[in-house]
């Protein structure tokens, strides 16, 4: 297989039920069929799959009933670096430079889009429409069902990193919102975010400000707000619509990985081996979740609860509220670069190429913050990160 060296015979785990509910922090299945690392996993918007995407080259589908593997995604020629799962397909971007769609229910490959010069390194799919990411400097749209580019947004220095979108239903505000197509966010090792039309492929606002790459990127779409974390360590917060940098967050002494935004709140893991919970409205620092012996990889709020993935190879649940430590999950080798949570099951996806399901039960379900500011309707959100690499760990 081309592209990064495989994990396969590093790993000792087998793909089994664990033989208690894992209220203390035990796995309640382990499984470990890919022969690679996990770089992504996702959840299917009605809960019932999940997709992973490995350094093997492949991408496997899951059940969220038994958690067995239900299909293998065969096709591309190199690392799967990024995956979405919808109800009815499956997406999955490769080192190899193409994207693929899936059907998910009999694991065939439905599209093949090419174009991308170099690997892809990440996709979204929204509002029918497909958009990716890549090291060559590009992002681009595509027609979901036909597999055509309908757009290519070029103006980055460097590689692109990360992506979100802003439909034209979001943009109530912002004149020819319909005529734009809506908005596409990118982040890049260029050190900028830039908001392109979406039906034109025109760059709409350069935002400068960050020192280092834009690793992460999420986006409140009913303030016109995005949110990038950076090699800088620091987060910033645009108004995307007129380009202007409405607040710096300062306290973090390394790299900004990962972002979550929830009720006004924007909870942030670092290489500094911590989370931050700040005030979206206002940059004030909330509290500091310390606990972690490596960068975070990953964040998940769920429920009251923050769930975090660190290169330490360690899954942590935090009382949102409080910032306490509630719950350490062990058993991973590697970092673990992406988690899910689905009706009391933790999922960690990891670089020693194991999926783990964990009994979350048992944890206190408290109430979402309250805003810090006038409640406004859920907003669509888009969250993708640059994982961080561990040096292997032995198995807890």
């Amino acid at each position: 297989m081309p592209g990064r060296p495989s994990l396969a015979g590093r790993s000792l785990l087998v793909s089994r039920p664990a033989g208690r509910m894992g209220g203390g922090g035990s796995a309640l299945r382990v499984c470990a069929d890919h022969r690679g690392g996990i770089n992504w996993l996702s959840l299917s918007p009605d809960g019932q799959r999940l997709l992973t995407g490995s350094e093997d080259g492949t991408a496997r589908l899951w059940s969220t009933a038994d958690g067995q593997c239900c299909a293998l995604l065969q096709g591309h020629e190199s690392y799967v670096t990024f995956c979405q799962l919808e109800d009815e397909a499956a997406f999955t971007c490769s080192a190899d430079r193409t994207i693929r769609k899936w059907d998910v229910r009999t694991g065939q490959c439905l599209h093949v889009f090419r174009g991308h010069t170099s690997i892809v390194n990440r996709i979204l799919v929204a509002n029918n429409q497909l958009f990716s990411s890549s090291y060559d400097r590009t992002a681009r749209a595509w027609s979901v069902d036909k597999g055509q580019v309908s757009q290519e947004f070029r103006g980055h220095r460097n590689c692109v990193l990360t992506l979100a979108y802003s439909a034209p239903w979001d943009l109530p505000g912002a004149p020819c919102a319909e005529e734009v197509g809506g908005l596409l966010v990118t982040g890049s090792t260029d050190g900028t975010a830039k908001v392109w039309q979406v039906a034109s492929g025109c760059c709409h606002q350069t935002l400068r400000g960050h020192t280092g790459a834009v690793l992460c990127l999420v986006l409140d779409t009913p303030s016109h707000t995005a949110f990038t974390g950076s090699t800088d360590a620091t987060i910033r917060a645009w108004d995307i619509l007129s380009g202007e940098q409405l607040r710096v967050f300062r306290e973090h002494q390394g790299s900004v990985i990962c972002l979550e935004l929830v009720n006004r709140h924007v909870y942030s893991g670092s290489a500094d081996r911590t989370v931050k919970c700040w005030l979206a409205d206002t940059g004030e620092r909330v509290r500091t979740f310390a606990a972690h012996r490596h960068s975070v990889s990953a964040l998940k709020y769920h429920a009251g609860t923050l769930f975090t993935g660190s290169g330490d190879a360690r899954a942590r649940a935090f009382d949102a509220q409080s910032g306490a430590l509630q719950r350490v999950f062990r058993g991973h080798a590697f970092v673990i670069n992406c988690i899910q949570v689905h009706e009391q099951v933790l999922y960690t996806a990891s670089h020693d190429g194991a999926l783990r399901l964990w009994d979350v039960r048992g944890l206190p379900c408290a109430p979402p913050p309250r805003p810090a500011a006038p409640a406004r309707s859920r907003s669509r959100l888009f969250s993708n990160k640059v994982g961080c690499a561990a040096e292997p760990l032995p198995p807890a």
